[in-house]
């Protein structure tokens, strides 16, 4: 939660809850004093009212002019944000099955603060409005034509931090920088990289669901159809169960059986742990592969930026991603690489590597701010 001036988009208190259940945290930080405590959120809901209760010792209520909700899966939506009204809610649960992970509990959060917050407009921010309008070879998928009635196609996520990304190596660049061929890698918890060119996205490696692509701490990213069957046929899977593995027990997790956090996998690969240096091999490879892929979505590739809390945060991941880049044009600066510089490259270096922080939370108060001003 970031509770922000409606006119400056200045922001006031900041608030998050960690682990949705027995353990949940919340941490909150107002003035520039930050503080994490244990919260009672064993659900969605309760984690909504921890955040409201916390956010009353600077605000109220009636002082809440409206509140902005990130959709991870937007359908068709191809506008940025729109006003929640019955008729949206409508559309939002027709296509809910798309993203069982978020789609539900995004559903509850926005009845609830209708209920909680009466005279707050409520408004959607799409993650998959980013990339709406790509080229339709890159949004089809080869699967019988007749599914597409279903909304069948390839999507993208992340598109609210690709946003922000863009329109930084704007302010920061220029309008020429900003056009020109840039990779995107938001390399996190969910992990996803984006080709734009022209300013628009032409490319991504999450498809259908945020499931797909690269592989992430839980989730498996692409994997060949034909395990569904396999796994059905020689252990009686069922579909349930296919969706939580892939998505829960999968990637960093499943690789090394150890745990999905690749900072703690950096440490036990350190000490000489054979299962969590596959982990994070695989995720180097697969970074990797989705970068030369992306460039020949764009017949070349002028910049690459990271972004996440890996890839914002790990020099060692960001290194052994680039290493093996050279044929592209790329070489890392060592020293400004471990500074976390925003200019990690080489002044050598053909292509510029950016490590820009993402804010998904101010594109959300924009998009929330333009439409209070309607």
């Amino acid at each position: 939660m970031t509770v922000a001036n409606a006119e400056s988009l200045e922001v006031f208190f900041e608030a998050s809850i960690d682990h949705i259940g027995p353990e949940a945290t919340i941490t909150t930080k107002f003035n520039d004093n930050k503080q994490k405590d244990h919260a009672e959120a064993n659900d969605s809901i309760q984690a909504i009212d921890a955040l409201l209760n916390a956010a009353l010792a600077v605000t109220d209520f009636a002082s809440i002019a409206a509140v902005g909700h990130r959709i991870v899966h937007g359908g068709g939506h191809s506008e940025t944000a729109a006003v929640v009204d019955d008729a949206l809610i409508a559309d939002l649960e027709s296509f809910a099955d798309f993203d069982p992970e978020h789609a539900p509990a995004a559903l509850s959060i926005i009845e609830h603060l209708k209920t909680k917050l009466p005279d707050a407009l409520q408004v959607t921010c799409f993650d998959t409005a980013f990339f709406h309008d790509i080229p339709t070879v890159a949004q089809i998928t080869s699967l019988p034509r007749e599914y597409r009635e279903l909304g069948l196609r390839r999507y993208g996520f992340h598109g609210l931090s690709y946003t922000y990304l863009l329109e930084q190596i704007r302010a920061k660049y220029g309008d020429d920088e900003a056009n020109k061929k840039i990779i995107f890698a938001h390399l996190g918890s969910g992990s996803s990289l984006a080709s734009v060119s022209g300013g628009k996205a032409v490319d991504m490696t999450m498809s259908f669901t945020p499931t797909a692509g690269v592989v992430m701490s839980s989730r498996s990213g692409d994997v060949d159809p034909g395990v569904v069957g396999f796994l059905a046929h020689h252990t009686g899977m069922t579909v349930d169960e296919w969706t939580n593995i892939t998505n829960k027990k999968s990637g960093l997790l499943g690789v090394s059986g150890i745990t999905a956090d690749m900072k703690t996998l950096l440490d036990r690969e350190a000490e000489g742990s054979v299962e969590a240096s596959e982990a994070v091999e695989l995720f180097i490879y697969s970074i990797q592969k989705a970068i030369g892929a992306l460039a020949a979505t764009m017949n070349g590739v002028d910049r690459l930026v990271f972004a996440g809390g890996i890839g914002e945060q790990s020099f060692i991941l960001r290194r052994r991603i680039c290493e093996d880049l050279g044929f592209l044009g790329i070489e890392i600066d060592g020293e400004a690489n471990d500074a976390q510089a925003e200019v990690i490259s080489t002044s050598n270096s053909r292509i510029p590597v950016n490590v820009i922080p993402t804010n998904e939370n101010f594109v959300i108060l924009k998009r929330v701010q333009a439409l209070i001003e309607q």
